[in-house]
């Protein structure tokens, strides 16, 4: 059922990759209005009734805007803008002067934590960016926060994403799955349905000015090995061999090395509290499955070798 509450937002989604694609579709199924900036709209994906504008034209948008979610990484090629949320960079005087703007979110990464050495981290751990990339993003959270002195602004600090098109299935089907023994490195990840859900819940309070810090990780962070394993097993698949990760490191590209460099465990307890849900995958093993049972009959067994 659509709420009547949602005919009077208009959410303006910056950045059609993966889980911008799938949050503008659920706003706008949610009976939201919905516009989409993206900086090639010929290549923009069906949408539906989302209207896709140019990044580049994007300030008149805003200018009728209740919502604003920014979901693109700061640059870091040393180009203009270096560092800079691309957003901001080119629209921060339109989204400053937006009258009806109200909530602006961010989508960032738990990596602005830092490495933790496996320990838990909550909302009210302050952040400790130990890669330069984290380090960019924190910079980019903390431009949009100087908003928040006449907006609600909810940064949220994504785990890794999967879901649908992009989980350990994929890897395992292309020959290019990898177990890693590192006993007790820990990772966390979020289903991408469950950071849609929880985009819309925040959409869906009426906040006060100020900033709120959301936690989108599930609750079981594991050993990548373990993830891999358990998608084999539901497709009916030897699981690769298990390989110490001083036997891999070396042949790791540099931004892989820095994925293993750090260690922490994420808690979203407070974060599912404030939005008022839980997640519908709380850990990979029901988010495997839910991959799984959206998928055509025909994917969902792999032969074994030898059969």
């Amino acid at each position: 059922m659509i709420e009547s509450a949602n005919l009077h937002r208009h959410l303006i989604v910056c950045g059609l990759g993966y889980t911008g694609v799938a949050t503008a579709r659920a706003a706008a199924e949610a009976g939201l209005r919905v516009t989409a900036v993206t900086r090639d709209p010929a290549n923009a994906p069906p949408l539906g009734a989302v209207t896709i504008v140019p990044f580049a034209a994007a300030g008149a948008a805003f200018a009728d805007a209740t919502h604003l979610l920014a979901t693109a990484p700061p640059p870091g090629d040393g180009g203009e803008g270096e560092g800079a949320d691309p957003v901001l960079h080119a629209h921060a005087a339109a989204i400053e002067a937006a009258p009806r703007l109200r909530w602006l979110g961010y989508l960032s990464t738990t990596g602005v934590y830092g490495d933790r050495g496996g320990g838990w981290v909550d909302e009210t751990t302050p952040p400790a960016p130990g890669q330069d990339r984290s380090q960019r993003r924190l910079a980019a959270e903390q431009a949009w926060a100087a908003l928040a002195t006449t907006r609600a602004v909810d940064l949220f600090r994504l785990a890794g994403i999967y879901g649908p098109g992009r989980s350990a299935f994929d890897d395992l089907r292309a020959g290019r799955a990898r177990r890693i023994d590192k006993p007790g490195h820990a990772f966390g990840r979020i289903h991408r349905d469950d950071i849609v859900a929880a985009i819309l819940a925040a959409v869906g309070q009426d906040l006060p000015p100020g900033v709120r810090v959301l936690n989108l990780n599930d609750d079981e962070p594991a050993e990548p090995a373990l993830v891999v394993e358990e998608a084999a097993r539901l497709l009916g698949m030897e699981p690769p061999k298990l390989t110490p990760f001083a036997e891999i490191e070396a042949r790791m590209s540099p931004m892989g090395r820095s994925f293993w460099s750090e260690s922490r465990r994420v808690a979203s307890a407070g974060t599912q509290a404030a939005l008022g849900l839980r997640w519908r995958y709380p850990t990979f093993r029901e988010g495997l499955r839910g991959i799984l049972a959206e998928e055509p009959v025909s994917n969902q067994t792999t032969d074994r070798p030898g059969e």
